[in-house]
Order: C-alpha cells, then sequence, then structure tokens
C-alpha cells in the first residue's frame, strides 16, 4: 500500500503571521505613545473632516516610508502616465486637478447649501454696515483649454460657474466675472503644474476686481507701491507636482517645472515720524491665490490701498472667511469693503464641518433672493 501523505501543517505559517501582526500593533502603540499630539487633533469634528486621519498617518510613517512613496508615485507616473487620484495630465506638462473637472462622487446637495450660506453670511456682513464683492476664479481647465489634449470639464461644471453667478445677481450681491479677462491674450493665465494665476493672471484679475471695488468704495485712494524689477527666471515648484507625490523625484521623473520671474510689490512709506499707515479699509478673505500669485499686492495697488489681506492656503469655499469672521471684534471701524474670493472647484467640494456647523443653525427655509 502506497504510503499515506501526510497534511502540510500550517501552524508555522500561521505563527508567523500572527507574530508580524503583534510586532506590527506593538510598533504602531509605541508610536502613538511617543506622538506628540494635541487634543483638539483627534476631536469628532476631526474624523468628520479626515483631519485626524491625516494627522495619525502623519505620525505612523515608517522609516524610508517618503522615500518609497517617491519612488512609487515617480514610476507610476513615468511608465503609465499615471498622477494619482487628485491629478491628472492633460498635454504634455499641463497638469489638472480632476476636481475642477468633475464633481466628486457621492457629493450630494453641496452646492445648494453653498448658497445658503453666501446668502447668511453676506446678510451678516451687511448688517454690520459693510459691503461685500464676492470673487469666483474660474478654474484652470476652463481658462487653459489649449492644455486639456482630450480632457474636458465636466457639463455639470460648465454650467455651474454662471449658475453661480445667477444666483448672486438675483440676490443682489455684487460679483466679478473674471473669464473674459483671463480668457483673452497668449500668455498662460494660469501655470502649468499649479492651480494658482500667474503674474499675468494675477494683473488681469486684479484689474477686474480693483474696478469693481473702487465703484463700492467711490474712489481710488492715494496709496502708492513699488514694484521692483522682474527678477531672474526661477524653477517653481507646482502644487500639482506635490500632490501627485513627485515633489522630491529626480527631474527626469517627473513633469517640467514652471518658471516664474519673483516681483516685489511693497507700499511706499515716507519714512517720517508722521507718516501714518493709512486705515484699513478693505479686507481679502481669499485662497491661496491671494498668498502664491501677488493676488492681493497687484489688487491694492488697483485700489490705490493696502489690502487686509486674511487669505489662506486651502481654505476652499469658506475657510478663510470663517477665520476672519471669529475676530470680528478686533476689524477696525474703518473697514468698509470685504472681498471674499475662492475657487470655482470650491463650488462642488464636500462640506467642511465647520460649514456644517453654520448650516444646523440656519432656518431650514430660506428665501433664495432674500439678504
Amino acid at each position: 500500500m502506497a504510503n499515506e501523505q501526510k497534511p502540510v501543517s500550517h501552524r508555522m505559517s500561521a505563527a508567523a503571521i500572527i507574530g508580524l501582526l503583534v510586532v506590527g500593533q506593538a510598533v504602531g502603540i509605541w508610536m502613538l505613545l511617543h506622538a506628540k499630539l494635541e487634543p483638539g487633533q483627534l476631536k469628532p469634528s476631526a474624523w468628520v473632516d479626515g483631519s485626524a486621519g491625516q494627522v495619525l498617518g502623519h505620525v505612523m510613517k515608517l522609516p524610508l516610508q517618503d522615500e518609497a512613496d517617491t519612488l512609487s508615485s515617480a514610476v507610476r507616473y513615468r511608465f503609465f502616465g499615471d498622477l494619482g487620484a487628485q491629478v491628472v495630465q492633460g498635454c504634455p506638462n499641463w497638469l489638472f486637478y480632476r476636481d475642477g473637472l468633475r464633481a466628486q462622487p457621492g457629493v450630494h446637495d453641496a452646492y445648494e447649501a453653498r448658497v445658503r450660506l453666501m446668502q447668511h453670511w453676506v446678510g451678516d456682513l451687511r448688517a454690520h454696515d459693510l459691503q461685500v464683492l464676492v470673487v469666483t476664479v474660474p478654474d484652470k481647465s476652463r481658462v487653459q483649454t489649449e492644455g486639456l489634449c482630450g480632457l474636458q470639464q465636466s457639463a455639470q461644471l460648465q454650467a455651474r460657474l454662471q449658475g453661480w453667478q445667477t444666483r448672486l445677481a438675483q440676490a443682489g450681491v455684487p460679483h466679478s466675472d473674471l473669464y473674459p479677462a483671463l480668457a483673452q491674450g497668449n500668455e498662460p493665465r494660469f501655470f502649468h503644474t499649479d492651480v494658482h494665476m500667474t503674474a499675468v493672471g494675477a494683473q488681469a484679475a486684479a484689474e477686474v476686481v480693483g474696478a469693481q471695488a473702487v465703484a463700492l468704495l467711490g474712489s481710488k485712494g492715494s496709496q502708492a507701491f513699488n514694484v521692483s524689477p522682474p527678477g531672474t527666471a526661477v524653477p517653481r515648484m507646482g502644487d500639482l507636482i506635490s500632490l501627485a507625490g513627485l515633489e522630491k523625484a529626480s527631474p527626469a521623473w517627473r513633469p517640467a517645472l514652471d518658471m516664474a520671474q519673483p516681483v516685489s510689490i511693497e507700499p511706499l512709506r515716507s519714512g517720517g515720524l508722521l507718516d501714518d499707515t493709512p486705515p484699513v479699509e478693505v479686507l481679502l478673505a481669499g485662497s491661496s491665490n491671494g498668498r502664491r500669485s501677488e493676488f492681493a499686492e497687484r489688487l491694492g495697488m488697483t485700489l490705490g490701498r493696502q489690502v487686509w489681506n486674511q487669505s489662506m492656503d486651502g481654505g476652499q469655499f469658506s475657510g478663510a472667511l470663517l477665520a476672519a469672521l471669529k475676530k470680528r471684534d478686533k476689524w477696525p471701524s474703518s473697514l468698509k469693503l470685504v472681498i471674499w474670493e475662492f475657487s470655482e472647484m470650491a463650488l462642488s467640494l464636500p462640506l467642511t464641518a465647520d460649514e456644517r456647523a453654520v448650516l444646523a443653525t440656519l432656518p431650514k427655509q430660506q428665501d433664495d433672493h432674500a439678504l
């Protein structure tokens, strides 16, 4: 009789897997115990908006994790043209944010909710005798169509900007339509590998917004500015390259960087003892365009007034405005106008925890045309 083959024992394999899991758990607990976390970083609202997960992901990174992530991203881009979940390439070296091309799946009612929020905040500011100018920056994909090469903004988002501006007009809210100014001319209005406006785009936008703001204020101010000659062109690391995980990749393994000529724009002061700073009349609560595109400084030149720039990176639709409103008791009494700027894309992003909190305080039904 042939010898019966004994079943292979999996006990050793199971023991090895259990051992690895135990070691991994121990390492994770050790990393959490030694992480310097603030209580507010793990509060319930932080879990809702995803910031808590980002914090935990950062403190639990393994050694050389960044290098491994960069290598993986570089290989995906070099051989497959894959830039990850948030970035997509159109024509060579033209990068676009996916959320600017189509709304995120599963996001419902965010746009209508933001119409209500707009009504609430504009009404609140007007109740405090402040004028408001809403500035919605068109998405890069709407302006730089020569870089799309087959990409297309969805029909829903294509119609949404005009619909939003119609709602603003119906509610009697002054707003800037930047598309005509940004769409003309041959020089790029947005960087190839960045979502921000170039100097040309920022200047065009500042002239449109500034003209409307001067009309609301009644006259142009007398503040003069000194503008330095453009400096030597230097490479600019685009935020879309960083978002694709390629910031630290070698040049051959990532899209070519944009070149930008730095410019300094400063208000002129006499330097005398009686050289009082002019009263603050304009607050800019904007997106990173107000910080990274010299938009605020160029706007100040058009206004003849130094702008109180409260823009913030990653502010999306209302981050900067909400942050400014929380400090309203410190606003100068001389303030006359709030310019609220954000990107078109922000209208369709998921609501933030702060936006949901404000919505919860509003009446369930609100007249779209009443402010």
